[in-house]
């Protein structure tokens, strides 16, 4: 079975692998990389906007790649309550054309870093790297991984949201 996602970043690559896997284990699993447009803000403020992101990779993903599943996965900020979050939203279609939808933990964002991404237009990802003095964090830990001290990475979030995006697959009797 192929698995086409629509992002050549490795920790992303590496979760989709993972997820598939740890649900079928039994099946083989050929998972590809493509470059595709998420066709959204480089840094998504709101759920809605992620969730189109994600699914425009997907169905790029498939269709560029003739795959039995395409995956998208767009990182971005959600706004609830005065507080906004991190999170990443993906979105798995198979072939036939359904979709599932999951999501990564929402974790709170420091206020100092959603201002320098409003006033300056930067990406978390980017902030994450200046503050914490590294490089390309968004292929390392992220910043799930950076704010909890290695605890929870950014590819333990994207298993676990690619895994709850294939509940659409896993029961599709539900569906």
């Amino acid at each position: 079975m192929k698995v086409a996602v629509g992002s050549t970043n490795p920790v992303k690559i590496d979760a989709v692998r993972a997820a598939f896997h740890e649900v079928w284990p039994k099946q083989k699993w050929e998972v590809i990389d493509l470059e595709t447009p998420s066709r959204v803000s480089s840094q998504p403020k709101s759920d809605q906007e992620s969730i189109k992101g994600a699914t425009n990779r997907a169905k790029d993903a498939l269709k560029k790649s003739k795959a039995d599943y395409g995956v998208g996965i767009e990182g971005g900020l959600s706004h609830i309550n005065k507080v906004w979050f991190d999170t990443a939203w993906i979105v798995v279609i198979d072939k036939k054309g359904n979709e599932g939808i999951g999501s990564t933990v929402n974790m709170q964002t420091p206020p100092k870093f959603i201002k320098k991404s409003i006033d300056e237009g930067l990406e978390i990802g980017q902030i994450d790297d200046e503050y914490f003095k590294v490089k390309n964090s968004k292929q390392g830990i992220g910043h799930f991984g950076l704010m909890t001290n290695g605890n929870l990475t950014r590819k333990d979030g994207y298993i676990q949201g690619v895994i709850a995006a294939l509940t659409r697959f896993i029961h599709p009797e539900l569906y």
